[in-house]
């Protein structure tokens, strides 16, 4: 059975849907998502494995499905897509979180506020990725050539990351946070967890909006990065749409998770910059030789490991000297 055969029937694609809203409505209505609080790191763990086991168990379900109606030789190849897949937007994912960390840092965001402005941020993901997944494997059918575009911005966007890995952005100098100062109004402090709030009549836009729009900014600047990476594992929109989603998914509670060890793993970003690299190394050569699907998700892993490995040693070489 041919791996490239896309698997997403309607239905299919109708209660993957489903599943995502109405774990978007238990996050939001039934967890507390609608009630300020600070997130400590046994809940946000909590749901990090919850996603986690989500994951598996939607692929295992997958597997044992495509086994059943195409036979094992299919299944056991889209499961691998899906496995490496997630596995690579789940670690770049991991540089969303230091941006966040930065954003959430420059605005002074009480902890309390985060969940509210990162749950918008996940929905928000899931609708742009959802867009760019479309209209990239609409371009990948339609103009094969297009990969190799995907593959050369992919292997560019890693060299720089390795080149600037230590350089900070500097948030006040940014054109659009910038312009939005100059055209809303804006209220001086925080108001709980709103967005903006009437007075006298009028609406005025939180210092919490101006957050939430620069989240926005930085799903839409990472998407652009991340959906190129998973068509270098697979062009099947059902798993590129599956993978994606459920690493975003987790996104929030992974960021929560990792927020008060972020400095221990500072050489990621590194790692990060390879795995880019290589999977836009992967796809320019890609009609010269193909990589098979389980040797990327074992390069992808070595390298994430060995930075992470790389961080926690520097920093406890770091700690004993002091």
């Amino acid at each position: 059975m041919n791996a490239a055969i896309n698997i997403g029937e309607p239905w299919m694609w109708a209660a993957f849907v489903g599943f995502v809203l109405v774990m978007l409505a238990v996050d939001l209505f039934l967890v507390g998502g609608n009630k300020a609080h600070k997130v400590g790191f046994k809940e946000a763990a909590s749901w990090s494995v919850v996603w986690f086991a989500l994951a598996m168990l939607f692929n295992l379900g997958l597997w044992w499905y495509l086994k059943g109606a195409y036979g094992s030789e299919l299944a056991d190849a889209k499961a691998m897509e899906f496995l490496t897949g997630y596995l690579i937007e789940k670690s770049l994912a991991v540089d969303n979180i230091f941006v966040f960390l930065m954003i959430f840092g420059f605005f002074a965001v009480p902890a309390e506020y985060q969940r509210r402005v990162l749950i918008y941020g996940v929905i928000g993901a899931i609708v742009m990725r959802a867009i760019m997944i479309v209209a990239g494997a609409w371009l990948v059918k339609e103009f094969h050539w297009i990969l190799y575009l995907f593959g050369a911005f992919l292997v560019v966007t890693g060299v720089k990351m390795l080149m600037f890995a230590e350089a900070e952005p500097d948030l006040a100098k940014n054109p659009l946070l910038n312009w939005i100062k100059r055209h809303m109004r804006l209220t001086p402090d925080y108001r709980g967890e709103k967005f903006w709030v009437v007075e006298n009549g009028m609406r005025v836009f939180t210092p919490l909006f101006l957050v939430l729009v620069m989240i926005e900014l930085s799903d839409l600047i990472f998407a652009v990065d991340s959906i190129p990476a998973i068509f270098a594992i697979t062009t099947d929109p059902f798993i590129v749409f599956t993978s994606n989603i459920f690493a975003i998914l987790g996104l929030r509670a992974m960021y929560f998770m990792l927020a008060g060890m972020a400095d221990r793993f500072h050489l990621l970003k590194y790692g990060l910059a390879m795995v880019l690299v290589f999977v836009g190394t992967k796809m320019l050569i890609v009609d010269f030789y193909k990589i098979p699907v389980g040797l990327s998700l074992g390069i992808v892993g070595l390298i994430i490991a060995t930075f992470m490995f790389a961080s926690l040693w520097v920093t406890r070489k770091r700690a004993a000297r002091t």
